[in-house]
């Protein structure tokens, strides 16, 4: 017997009657009484008999019942599970995130992906570029995302979206600024460098290198939401990605994208033998939308 003839089997003896197991199964009643003679037919012997129009369980459908009601629960609780796994009950996303992500777009994603699934939970946390593979080989957290896959290194990946580097300052630094700014623009303001912060402080230093500029630099800071909070102090201004500057804006401060623009990717990286689960995925594609500003 197949779950299917278990699961006719058990509606037809809880119910008593095949039009009874129909509408309980939501089938039609030929559909029920053909699979329970099927399985009558692998048993080698009959589960029920006619009696005064209705149908009365043998005795080897007796002995066999116990059993099946015992699948049968096991069934419900397999799928109760998985029902619950849909719906996020039971299940905790951890998610590692590049500061200038996680206090930006994934605060956003969450927040819809729980109006969708207000059972799931999340466990996060910010992550440096090189604390990456740490995080996730000493299994702080599942799934992380970042703007560079480290090379050589035993991972799945997703591309989630493209992000662009964009200047951050006060309005009445750069009065009347054009919608693209040029590096050689913000030339002699005091600047805030990130020449230190990763894959996209290597990405504009190698823009400065490229186009032979050398700009006033007054700070170094390691983080782009301490670059930011610089320029709002009135230190000077910043490149900073465009999911920081969003989260930073105020009154007063302003932001350009540059010209050439300088853009980079979003990952979402996970270890091959742990691959995101099914909600996950489905997070990781609202995070998406968000990223690409659907």
């Amino acid at each position: 017997m197949n779950l299917r003839h278990i699961e006719i089997f058990h509606a037809v003896y809880v119910n008593g009657s095949v039009s009874a197991a129909a509408r309980a199964l939501a089938v039609s009643q030929p559909s029920v009484s053909k699979t329970l003679r099927h399985a009558e037919s692998l048993l080698g012997f009959e589960l029920f008999q006619r009696v005064s129009g209705r149908l009365v369980p043998t005795e080897d459908a007796h002995a066999l019942f116990g059993d099946v009601a015992e699948i049968q629960d096991r069934v419900r609780a397999l799928r109760e599970a998985g029902r619950n796994l849909r719906a996020g009950a039971g299940t905790t996303l951890r998610i590692s995130a590049l500061p200038s992500l996680a206090l930006g777009v994934l605060p956003i994603a969450v927040a819809r992906f729980l109006r969708r699934h207000p059972r799931a939970r999340f466990d996060l946390q910010t992550v440096h570029h090189d604390d990456l593979l740490r995080k996730l080989y000493e299994r702080e957290c599942d799934i992380a995302i970042a703007n560079e896959v480290p090379r050589g290194a035993p991972l799945g990946q997703s591309w989630l979206g493209e992000g662009e580097l964009v200047v951050l300052y006060r309005e009445h630094d750069l009065p009347a600024a054009p919608p693209r700014i040029e590096l050689a623009r913000i030339a002699g303001h005091p600047f805030i460098t990130l020449a230190a912060s990763g894959p996209i402080g290597r990405l504009f230093t190698d823009e400065l290198e490229r186009l032979g500029l050398e700009l006033d630099d007054i700070a170094s800071a390691r983080t782009f939401y301490i670059a930011a909070a610089l320029v709002r102090a009135g230190v000077g201004l910043t490149v900073v990605d465009n999911f920081t500057a969003d989260a930073a804006m105020q009154p007063g401060l302003a932001t350009r994208s540059l010209k050439p623009p300088l853009t980079f990717d979003v990952h979402a990286i996970h270890l091959l033998d742990r691959p995101p689960s099914a909600l996950a995925g489905e997070f990781l594609a609202l995070l998406s939308d968000v990223i690409e500003g659907r």
